[in-house]
C-alpha cells in the first residue's frame, strides 16, 4: 500500500471514531478476574452509551468477568446505533442457586439497532445439568443465557454462548435479526438446552454458525415468520424443530420458512414439525428444506402431529388442530440410524396438504430405508429413497 492510500486510510478510520462516542467497561470498575460480580460496571457503561447522541461503542477487554445478571433496557436510549465488542467472556455464576430461578441472565429489551461483535457468553449450567439427571426435585428451572426481546435491528457476529442452564438464546417479539458465524454450544446430554430459540420474530436470519446443544440447534415457536437459516452444522441435539405447536388453542401460526445448506451430524432428528395432539387454531405453511445433509441421524425427515415427549398419562391423546401445508424438502441426502427415514404422522381432523418429497437419497446401513405417512397428502419428484408413502393431494 502506498504511504498516499495509508494517510487516506488514517483520515477515514480518525473520522470514524471522532463519531463514535467509546466506553471501556473497566472504566466503570469492570473486573477481567472472573472473580468479582461486575454486573453494575456493564450496566453503567451502557447507561452512558444509551445516553450518546451519535453512535456508541462499548468496548470489552480481554479477560473473565463475572456477571450475576444484567437487564439492558433501550427504550429511552437516545443512540440508535451501539456497537459492544467483546474480546474476553462474560461468566454466569457457578452456583445455580444465584441465578437458577431467574428467567434470563443477560437481556436486551426494546433496543433499537445494536450489533454485538467476538467473545464468549459462558452460562456456567453444568451444576444444574447435573442436578436435574439426579432427579432432585429442588432443581431450579434454570435461565437462559442470552435474551432479545421487543427489540429491532440486531446483528450478532462470531460470538460463543455456551453451558447455559437452559436455552442459549432466545429471541422474542423481535424484528430485523441477523445471527451469524455464531457459535451455540453445551453437552449433548443437558436437558432443555436448545441452541436458538425464535418466537414472535420475524425477519430473523441465522447463517454460517456451528450449533450443538442437549435439544433442539434451532427451535421456532409460534408467530415465527420470514425466517432463514442456512449454513448451519448442527450436532449434537434434537435437530432443527418447527414446533412444539399447539398447546394453547389460540396460537399464531408458523410461515416462510428456509432452512437450507444445514449437515445433521448424530442428532435425533433432522428438520422436524412437532405439534400437540390437542385443539389449535394454529398453522404451518410456506415451509422450505433444502440441500440438506444427515450424518446417522435418527429421525431425518419427521411430521409428529402427536407429540408429546414424556409418553405418559398427561399425553392430550387428542387430535391436533394445528395445520400443516405447503412443505417442500428437496435435495436431502446422507444416512439414517433407523429404518424409518421419512416419518410423516399428520393429524386425523387436519391432514397434512402440499407436502412435496424431491429427491431424497437416505441410507440406513448401506441398505433401502422406508417411509411411514399418515394423513399425509402431497407430490413426489425425481429419485425417492426411500419409496414415496404420500396421498396424492
Amino acid at each position: 500500500m502506498s504511504p498516499l492510500a495509508f494517510f487516506f486510510l488514517f483520515l477515514i478510520n480518525s473520522s470514524l471514531a471522532a463519531n463514535t462516542n467509546i466506553y471501556n467497561v473497566q472504566n466503570y470498575g469492570a473486573k477481567s478476574d472472573g472473580k468479582t460480580d461486575s454486573s453494575k460496571a456493564f450496566l453503567n457503561a451502557w447507561a452512558a452509551a444509551c445516553a450518546s447522541t451519535i453512535p456508541a461503542t462499548i468496548n470489552v477487554p480481554s479477560g473473565k468477568y463475572l456477571i450475576h445478571n444484567a437487564y439492558f433496557n433501550g427504550q429511552t436510549c437516545k443512540s440508535k446505533a451501539i456497537t459492544i465488542h467483546i474480546d474476553g467472556t462474560l461468566l454466569a455464576p457457578s452456583d445455580y442457586n444465584v441465578i437458577g430461578n431467574d428467567e434470563n441472565w443477560i437481556k436486551f429489551e426494546k433496543v433499537n439497532g445494536i450489533s454485538i461483535y467476538g467473545g464468549t457468553f459462558d452460562g456456567q449450567g453444568a451444576a444444574l445439568w447435573a442436578c436435574k439427571k439426579s432427579k432432585n426435585k429442588k432443581c431450579p428451572d434454570g435461565t437462559t443465557a442470552l435474551t432479545f426481546y421487543n427489540s429491532n435491528n440486531i446483528i450478532m457476529s462470531g460470538v460463543t454462548v455456551q453451558n447455559s442452564q437452559k436455552f442459549q438464546i432466545l429471541v422474542d417479539g423481535c424484528h430485523n435479526v441477523k445471527l451469524q458465524g455464531m457459535k451455540v454450544l453445551a453437552q449433548g446430554n443437558s436437558k432443555n438446552t436448545d441452541g436458538i430459540h425464535v418466537k414472535l420474530s420475524s425477519g430473523v436470519s441465522i447463517v454460517n454458525s456451528q450449533i450443538g446443544t442437549g435439544d433442539d440447534c434451532v427451535s421456532i415457536g409460534p408467530g415465527t415468520s420470514n425466517l432463514w437459516i442456512e449454513g448451519i452444522a448442527c450436532g449434537p441435539g434434537h435437530g432443527i424443530s418447527i414446533g412444539s405447536l399447539g398447546w394453547k388453542e389460540q396460537e399464531l401460526g408458523v410461515q416462510n420458512v428456509t432452512i437450507k445448506t444445514v449437515t445433521f451430524t448424530g442428532t435425533t432428528n433432522g428438520v422436524r414439525v412437532k405439534t400437540w395432539a390437542r385443539p389449535s387454531n394454529g398453522f404451518v405453511r410456506n415451509i422450505l428444506f433444502q440441500h440438506i445433509v444427515m450424518v446417522n441421524v435418527q429421525n431425518p425427515i419427521i411430521i409428529d402431529q402427536n407429540y408429546c415427549p414424556n409418553h405418559d398419562e398427561s399425553c392430550p391423546q387428542q387430535s391436533s388442530g394445528i395445520k400443516i401445508s405447503d412443505v417442500t424438502y428437496q435435495d436431502i441426502h446422507g444416512t439414517s440410524a433407523t429404518k424409518v427415514a421419512v416419518k410423516l404422522d399428520c393429524s386425523t381432523t387436519n391432514p397434512c396438504r402440499g407436502i412435496v418429497l424431491e429427491d431424497l437419497n437416505l441410507s440406513y446401513q448401506n441398505q433401502q430405508t422406508e417411509a411411514s405417512c399418515v394423513n399425509a397428502r402431497g407430490r413426489v419428484s425425481g429419485l425417492q429413497k426411500p419409496t414415496n408413502c404420500l396421498l396424492k393431494n
